[in-house]
């Protein structure tokens, strides 16, 4: 099933989620939807509140970034938790399925270490670094309420303000289904 994705303004996104109890839903029907949802909105990475669901669950899939070292990185996260994170911080230019259409330079460390369990509820203990470590410090990012644009400079916000505004009112072009926050 597709999820129509979260968009910015909407207090799910800036909710910290909840762990998930293990036999609470399926979370292999859960993930199976999420990498659906994803797939069909040309994501690489999809967190549970960016569909509605404040779960501390998320989705990854490198794949399509034309890489050897992405060819098996596609997982599931649940309740994750980002042990460390080390490295000198490296800039890339980030953007999210809630927040579309903006794409900014974010500051990231190159390693983390991450315990979690899989859709199976295998616990791993795992390090990454590069270009994986950052696709899942984005999506940690959105289960601990965060936005790539929190990572960004007061100027650089105050010169989102008008695109993110519109967003919150509909007021941008995507093609997959999105759910506007409600007007209060």
């Amino acid at each position: 099933m597709i999820y129509p994705i979260v968009v910015y303004g909407d207090p799910v996104l800036k909710k910290k989620a909840r762990d998930i109890e293990k036999d609470e839903l399926d979370v292999k029907q859960l993930s199976e939807d999420m990498f659906e949802t994803m797939e069909g909105a040309s994501g690489i990475g999809l967190a549970a509140p960016q569909i509605g669901k404040s779960l501390r669950m998320f989705v990854v899939d490198g794949r399509p970034i034309e890489d050897e070292d992405m060819e098996d990185f596609k997982k599931v996260f649940i309740n994750p938790q980002i042990l460390e994170e080390t490295g000198d911080e490296w800039a890339f230019e980030e953007g999210c399925l809630s927040i579309p259409n903006i794409r900014e330079d974010v500051f990231r460390n190159e390693c983390l270490t991450i315990r979690y369990f899989d859709e199976n509820w295998v616990e791993h203990k795992e390090t990454y670094d590069g270009m994986k470590a950052r696709i899942i410090q984005h999506e940690y990012d959105h289960i601990e309420g965060i936005l790539f644009t929190d990572h960004l400079s007061p100027l650089k916000k105050r010169m989102l303000k008008g695109k993110l505004q519109n967003i919150t009112k509909g007021k941008m072009k995507v093609d997959y289904r999105v759910v506007l926050p409600a007007k209060k």
